[in-house]
């Protein structure tokens, strides 16, 4: 029997990061979490300081692997939050806090982009348009709002590249995260020129790229001491958070579907063939298998569900309110709820677009809203849905992870509606996908493909209600009418609150 390898996979979330360690088989052997704060400095505003999130990432590893065997530490594997701006100095320290990707500030930079410079243009160059969270405009709201701290840029980085960069000292990024920047161009993977001149910065200001299954370096010496691993441990380029739950879920190659139920909510189709929907109310972004995806993303998902229990119904009890929802009631909820709570991506790319509650009466009780809060969730997500299945992709089936996957409610709901057949990952770890990387990257398997093969099950299956579904049939056209209805009352009241 060989050696026993160990594999590090990081999963650098919104709130806190989380941390597993695994052997070359795919088992688990340990888990950590450990939070950091978040600040909204103005309405709409999300920022972090990166260096809470390097504190974080050292004590958590220093925590996962106290009790093993540090010198079999083989690689490093990070998945992150994607679009976060992190501006570093000539020094290589972080000049303000990161701007997040869920940060509302730049409406009048996305606007510009996409009316100015033109969404054909944008999609040309980098097969998307502009979105309030992504990289590019908010390098243009720090270029005409903090003009000194943009002078001062010498790198600029996504939120798990610092972690790498800490680790290793290596400016890098991978495709997937980067796809997600408006900086490159996803078909030829490759920084885009034009965009760089449009945001006024340079080559030279940002990461090399690597496919995220690739060694970007080995451990710094002074990381080597401080964690105790090993000098030789390999760090692989990592993935935006989306991709790597793709592949920790086993969505790769041609025609995989991943439904992600976490703070956001993501609908992801893996392809070896790259594509761009031409309305582009759909991501086309490269994966880290090395192929590409189609990816529609809704800024609240199980947010929603946590506003609707814990601000407004003051419990932190889910399963309670959701038992509560009786299954003959499902399809026939005279309730509907637009989960838009910090405006929306995909498809309707409205920052100023709110959660609405539609159809209350005297007799509505505290489950028919808890209903219509799942509901409107799903309803979202089968937006991006329609879309795709418009392009001619056909979905029978879905990989469904996320927080929100374990209330079996929701399962069902989500089943119903979209009308297919959800499975459940029989390994659902933020960071697996992460670690999977890591042992591509270190040799223990040929390919990503061929890991996700290997260590990737179902180990629940939940097949759509016939009735039930058709009844959702019916529901949904009604509520595909309520964000029209609202549109232009939404912008009002924005600009009534300025």
């Amino acid at each position: 029997m060989g050696a026993i390898s160990l594999y590090i996979g990081i999963d650098l979330g919104t709130s806190a990061v989380k941390l597993l360690l695994t052997n070359e088989s795919g088992e688990i052997l340990n888990s950590v979490t450990k939070e950091y704060p978040l600040s909204f400095p103005r309405p709409g505003w999300s920022e972090q300081d990166p260096r809470d999130w390097w504190k974080a990432v050292q004590h958590g590893i220093l925590e996962l692997t106290e009790n093993f065997n540090k010198d079999q530490v083989r690689g490093i594997g990070c998945g992150g939050q994607m679009h976060g701006l992190v501006a570093l100095d000539e020094d290589d320290r972080v000049i303000r806090p990161a701007i997040l990707w869920n940060d509302g500030r730049t409406a009048e930079e996305t606007e510009w982009l996409n009316t100015v410079i033109g969404k054909e243009k944008l999609s040309e160059l980098t097969a998307n348009i502009a979105f309030a969270g992504f990289t590019a405009p908010k390098l243009l709201w720090m270029k005409k709002h903090e003009p000194e701290n943009f002078a001062r840029i010498k790198k600029i980085m996504l939120p798990k590249d610092y972690i790498n960069y800490r680790l290793t000292g290596v400016h890098s990024c991978d495709y997937s995260d980067a796809s997600g920047m408006l900086l490159l161009d996803v078909a030829h993977r490759c920084w885009s020129k034009e965009m760089l001149d449009i945001c006024g910065i340079s080559d030279e200001q940002m990461p090399k790229l690597f496919e995220s299954y690739e060694v970007t370096g080995t451990l710094r010496g002074f990381v080597s001491g401080s964690l105790g691993l090993p000098r030789d441990c390999r760090v692989v380029a990592g993935a935006g958070d989306n991709a790597a739950a793709a592949v920790g879920t086993g969505v790769v190659g041609e025609g995989g579907c991943n439904i992600s139920l976490g703070t956001s909510g993501t609908i992801f189709i893996s392809s070896k063939k790259f594509g761009v929907d031409p309305n582009n109310a759909l991501h086309a972004f490269a994966h880290a298998d090395g192929g590409w995806h189609l990816m529609g993303c809704m800024l609240s998902a199980a947010s929603c569900n946590k506003w609707i229990c814990k601000d407004i119904l003051h419990t932190g009890d889910y399963a309670a309110e959701q038992a509560a929802v009786k299954e003959e009631n499902l399809g026939r909820n005279r309730v509907f709820f637009l989960p838009y709570l910090m405006g929306e991506r995909s498809p309707i790319n409205d920052i100023d677009a709110r959660g609405t509650f539609v159809g209350m009466s005297m007799d509505t009780g505290r489950s028919d809203m808890v209903q219509a809060v799942l509901e409107g969730v799903a309803f979202a997500i089968r937006d991006s849905f329609e879309i795709a299945k418009s392009l001619g992709i056909p979905i029978v089936s879905s990989r469904l992870c996320g927080g929100g996957a374990k209330s079996p409610l929701w399962r069902k709901i989500l089943a119903d509606i979209l009308n297919i057949r959800l499975e459940i990952p029989q390994t659902e770890e933020g960071g697996y996908g992460a670690a999977m990387l890591a042992m591509v990257g270190c040799g223990e398997y040929k390919s990503v493909e061929e890991c996700a093969g290997v260590l990737t099950s179902v180990s629940e299956t939940i097949e759509p209600d016939p009735a039930a579904a058709a009844r959702y049939e019916t529901q949904y056209l009604k509520f595909k009418k309520i964000y029209p209805a609202m549109k232009t009352l939404f912008k009002e009241i924005k600009e009534e609150a300025l």
